[in-house]
């Protein structure tokens, strides 16, 4: 048990390295240095919530939500770090605001889209390809699948914990919003399933 809270705390903190990138950065030079997170949950071997929701069994539930606590709460950290050792309150403004202007549907379906990419990108690098080609071990599809999410305007429930945290306003919006992207994600990390 403690050595998932412990994995789980580092999964969050690479995808909070990977978002702070992002807002450093911004555009598509940022939407690529952000895959250094997800590949670095991938080498680590650590558990992400949108890398397990896809897969987990119903007995793994309570795994799953101690994941993603965890998680949230070492992006959180980073957000912090954000929050105190740089100055993005214009552009963190922004982002939240946009996010928190889109309606409940809005949220969910662009977390759904995440959902989908990064379940796919996962799988992928995990997954000998069925025509022979060898695909698996490659951090290829973390390289484009998470630029993608990024560029479609699509949310993480994870990701987006850093930027609410170094945002460090908060908004009576933001529960609602959280949890439409938290169930997104979720069922966009199942869609894959139901063709498997």
């Amino acid at each position: 048990m403690k050595v998932l809270i412990r994995k789980a705390l580092l999964a969050g903190i690479f995808i909070g390295l990977g978002s702070y990138g992002y807002l450093a950065l911004g555009g598509l030079p940022g939407a690529v240095i952000f895959a250094f997170g997800l590949m670095s949950v991938i080498v680590m071997g650590v558990p992400l919530y949108t890398g397990m929701a896809g897969v987990v069994k119903p007995s793994q539930t309570g795994d799953l939500l101690m994941v993603w606590f965890f998680n949230i709460v070492g992006c959180a950290i980073m957000g912090l770090a954000a929050h105190y050792c740089s100055n993005y309150d214009e552009a963190l403004a922004t982002m939240v605001a946009n996010r928190l202007d889109d309606s409940w549907m809005e949220a969910f379906t662009k977390a759904v889209g995440c959902g989908l990419i990064i379940d796919c990108a996962v799988y992928m690098a995990k997954t000998p390809s069925p025509w022979g080609s060898k695909t698996a071990g490659t951090l290829l599809p973390m390289l484009f699948g998470v630029p993608l999410f990024i560029v479609c305007g699509f949310y993480h429930s994870i990701a987006d914990v850093m930027y609410l945290t170094a945002h460090f306003q908060w908004h009576p919006e933001i529960p609602l919003y959280y949890l439409a992207i938290f169930l997104g994600n979720f069922v966009g990390c199942n869609i894959r399933r139901l063709i498997n």
